[in-house]
């Protein structure tokens, strides 16, 4: 006699129910501050970033202040990132149930990793994989060792989830401000100065130090924090 089929459980049935009920939102780049989105919203899909915070104190803005000063004679269209934070994963994009398992691995990845600290003082220009939006960015000059033992414990945990892991050989970066475009040209010609900036700067070795003390994974409007040991 043929076996009994077991019931699918409820969790597989609503994973493709979600897939089903999603709908393309039309995306407006007026809401993210002109920036365009890389991959298209859909409802319960989560955008998800794994990164190590800044805080910045009003030193670092007063030096932010003079570098936008600086560069918006070239670019005039450069804003100021509201949030500072070093990358360790893509952004990816998570279903809703997929979350508490994500986060959960996370954790216990980290769990052991020692606190660091690193420096990020070497102003440099980047623009996305699209070349769609052009950043000014402080290149992390020491820890970058231990940026990369960090990547590789969330990569971990992006391939347990047939998630993609970061870029080979990644330049670890403090983003500071960004454009609409490809407008690398246009800031590269005042690079030299903006370092000067940052070199003249009163203790500038002191604020461009970053403490690794915590890892955050960001995934829509939630925010998970794990402390390093």
């Amino acid at each position: 006699s043929q076996a009994p089929r077991l019931p699918v459980p409820d969790s597989v049935l609503c994973m493709f129910r979600d897939q089903e009920e999603a709908e393309t939102v039309v995306d407006d780049s007026s809401k993210h501050g002109g920036r365009l989105r890389t991959f298209p919203h859909e409802r319960g899909n989560w955008a998800t970033h794994v990164y190590v915070p800044y805080e910045a104190q009003e030193d670092f803005l007063d030096l932010l202040q003079l570098l936008l000063l600086r560069a918006r004679a070239s670019v005039p269209s450069l804003t100021a990132m509201a949030e500072f934070h070093i990358s360790l994963s893509q952004g990816v994009i998570l279903r809703h149930h997929w979350i508490s398992p994500v986060v959960q691995s996370l954790k216990e990845h980290l769990a052991s990793f020692p606190r660091f600290t690193c420096r990020a003082d070497r102003v440099t220009i980047y623009t996305n994989d699209p070349k769609s939006r052009t950043f000014i960015g402080l290149e992390v000059t020491s820890g970058h060792s231990q940026l990369l033992e960090l990547v590789s414990e969330v990569d971990r945990v992006m391939e347990e989830f047939s998630l993609p892991s970061f870029y080979k050989n990644p330049s670890f970066h403090l983003s500071l401000a960004w454009c609409v475009g490809n407008l690398s040209e246009e800031l590269e010609s005042c690079l030299q100065e903006l370092q000067e900036i940052v070199n003249r700067f009163e203790d500038s070795s002191y604020l461009v130090r970053i403490p690794g003390a915590e890892v955050r994974c960001k995934s829509g409007k939630k925010i998970f924090s794990f402390p390093l040991r």
